[in-house]
């Protein structure tokens, strides 16, 4: 038999189908290229979080069974997959199952190797999300909750009834945005649910591909926000470049660039500090928290790799403040240590 060497090589071994879908920052589909890119050691991870891939595999062979596992592989400097846990989680599902891989997988193999050292457990939004749109992919029903949603969401149902409306149930209308009238539901529930759902959606709608028409509603909530909300209204708008931008211009210029904003921006709202002004802006009020946010920030966004260069650019802009110079100072001693 040939060795066996990645994921891939094991799933289609075994005559299944599968995605990828990535769990770290936002819940997204990998395309088959990328990940095995990704899988033979040519790509950066694109999504890297805490020095880790955070990634779905749900997969299924002719029986249409499905199976699913969440697995956090560590990355080396360069933000690659490193070999050696990798190689050790193949390993570890060849021992399960045999040397044949082809079998059929058991329940009990499934329980086997979910526990195991590399898998790790969602969020309860993010599972929301991701089973919503894997639902959705597969051509399968959305889950029981989606009714009463739809129900809530559409004004049929008092706002005040908002404790009987699933997670789960949201996640599904959001991921269907485009289907029926739901579009126009979730922009008007902005409006009328109350703040617990509006919330819950902006949970959701932050892994998911939003409308210009959704992203403005959101973002003139984000202007009328609390303080304590504004983190979630910015966080929804995550997949909107152009909103993202607008969201930290006003945030800059009401001086709310707080912890819980420059997190969300590290973790979801990224496209903003492709944007020089921004960048220098995002880097700045970083600097004015305690040294070891700024390096644990810092050290989270500089490894994605479609930021990388800049971030690193940045450490030797001359227009940078005195405060931003000793920030950076405290980083490289850290990292000296």
């Amino acid at each position: 038999m040939t060795e066996i060497t990645t994921l891939s090589q094991f799933l289609t071994t075994a005559k299944t189908q599968f995605q990828v879908y990535d769990l770290g920052r936002r819940v997204q589909h990998i395309d088959m290229l990328a990940f095995h890119q990704i899988e033979s050691l040519a790509t950066p991870y694109p999504y890297p979080i805490q020095g880790h891939a955070q990634f779905a595999i749900v997969f299924w062979d002719a029986s249409q069974q499905h199976f699913i596992w969440f697995l956090k592989l560590a990355l080396d400097e360069q933000g690659l997959l490193s070999p050696a846990p990798r190689s050790q989680f193949i390993e570890m599902i060849l021992a399960a199952l045999g040397q044949d891989p082809t079998q059929p997988l058991s329940d009990e193999q499934q329980e086997r190797l979910a526990n195991n050292p590399f898998n790790f457990k969602p969020s309860q939004e993010k599972l929301a999300v991701f089973n919503a749109l894997v639902r959705k992919q597969l051509g399968q029903r959305a889950s029981s909750q989606y009714e009463f949603a739809v129900q809530y969401l559409s004004g049929q149902v008092a706002p005040a009834q908002w404790q009987h409306i699933g997670m789960q149930g949201i996640a599904d209308v959001c991921a269907r945005a485009n289907e029926f009238a739901h579009e126009q539901h979730l922009v008007s529930s902005f409006d009328t649910a109350a703040i617990e759902v509006q919330i819950a959606l902006c949970q959701c709608l932050e892994h998911l591909l939003i409308s210009d028409t959704l992203a403005d509603k959101i973002l003139a909530k984000l202007q009328d926000a609390a303080p304590e909300h504004q983190a979630y209204f910015l966080r929804a708008l995550a997949s909107s470049a152009k909103h993202s931008q607008q969201a930290f211009e006003h945030l800059h210029g009401q001086a709310s660039l707080d912890t819980n904003a420059l997190i969300s921006i590290a973790g979801r709202n990224w496209s903003v500090l492709k944007q020089d002004s921004s960048r220098s802006l995002y880097l700045e009020a970083l600097a004015l928290q305690p040294q070891a946010f700024f390096n644990q920030v810092f050290a989270d966004i500089v490894a994605i790799p479609s930021l990388r260069n800049q971030l690193l650019g940045e450490l030797r802009n001359p227009n940078r403040s005195v405060q931003l110079s000793q920030a950076i100072g405290g980083l490289f001693k850290a990292a000296s240590k």
